[in-house]
């Protein structure tokens, strides 16, 4: 499933409780169920598209443009010829000796996915309500009960829809499912007051110490980020905080031990998530016709990573290796 959300100024639910306003919508690109990784418990992460971020190691790249967009995965294709068809742009190639998208060409409108039989042609990003994400969410709520798990809100950067995501956070706080939210920190302050109420953990990503590195590499400075966390840890929220490891990049022990020195003043950091690099994203980019900056990269050693984990533990932090 797939989809992201809009920026209108209502919230989803009212001081008289009469439930999500319909005319809050957002974009999401998946949801994904049984999620054992985006905090404790069974949970169901809902992924919301767009994100001011553009890290040259994005796992995820069909997450960061604001709009709904064409992905094409090639194993699926019949090679039925439909989307040659539908096509208006005459983006799509279907031939005895090729088949291929013309990415250049194409302008997502969507009408090739709408008659592909196999799927091959999708769209990712679906606009959903709140009250449709919170429908979603609720069916396994029996499983976290039982499981303290909940719902987490990802993305993408799930606080590039602030007022989408503050409408599905309080709706589904205010029916007592446990909240969480993963997110780069780069988002005003006012949006982080507005939806923290509703939000019972903060997974929070950290990369880079460096301000000019993470400038290069992921788009943006951290100023804002590091003020960010500073200004959530001060409101008593339980954080999480997670540390992509990307070979070359991320993982030197000097920019871990400035991470692990930054955290480590802050009480409200409950865990430090050291995440292995993986190959798995550059079909992701071939898949929305881009080329992968960094295919030359192989896994990331999980005994590295382990290793890694004692700069934290010396600082009196709790560190493990995530997935």
């Amino acid at each position: 499933m797939t989809c992201r959300p809009s920026f209108s100024s209502g919230r989803s639910t009212n001081a008289s409780n009469m439930g999500p306003d319909p005319a809050v919508r957002g974009l999401v690109f998946s949801v994904d169920r049984f999620v054992a990784e985006d905090g404790p418990g069974i949970r169901t992460s809902v992924f919301l598209k767009g994100c001011p971020l553009k890290c040259v190691w994005c796992h995820s790249p069909q997450s960061q443009s604001p709009q709904p967009q064409l992905t094409f995965l090639s194993s699926r294709c019949i090679g039925c010829g439909a989307c040659v068809k539908a096509c208006p742009q005459d983006a799509q190639i279907v031939s005895r000796a090729e088949r291929r998208v013309l990415w250049e060409k194409c302008d997502d409108c969507g009408e090739c996915a709408e008659t592909c039989p196999s799927r091959a042609l999708e769209m990712a990003g679906e606009w959903l309500s709140v009250q449709q994400v919170v429908n979603l969410v609720e069916r396994d709520s029996v499983y976290y009960r039982n499981s303290g798990g909940g719902v987490t809100f990802t993305g993408g950067e799930p606080t590039a829809q602030p007022d989408f995501l503050a409408s599905c956070l309080q709706a589904c706080h205010d029916k007592g499912i446990h909240t969480a939210l993963d997110t780069c920190g780069l988002a005003k302050w006012a949006v982080f007051e507005a939806i923290l109420p509703y939000v019972d953990l903060v997974l929070y990503d950290m990369k880079l110490m460096d301000c000019r590195r993470h400038q290069q590499l992921a788009g943006a400075g951290n100023r804002l980020i590091s003020s960010n966390l500073k200004s959530i840890n001060e409101r008593g929220k339980p954080i999480w905080v997670r540390i992509p490891l990307i070979p070359g990049y991320t993982d030197s022990p000097e920019n871990l031990q400035q991470i692990a020195e930054f955290v480590s003043v802050l009480d409200g950091v409950e865990k430090v998530s050291l995440l292995p690099y993986n190959t798995a994203s550059g079909a992701k980019y071939l898949s929305i016709g881009k080329k992968y900056a960094l295919e030359h990269l192989g896994e990331h050693p999980r005994e590295a990573a382990t290793a890694f984990t004692e700069i934290f533990s010396r600082l009196g932090l709790r560190a493990e290796v995530g997935r």
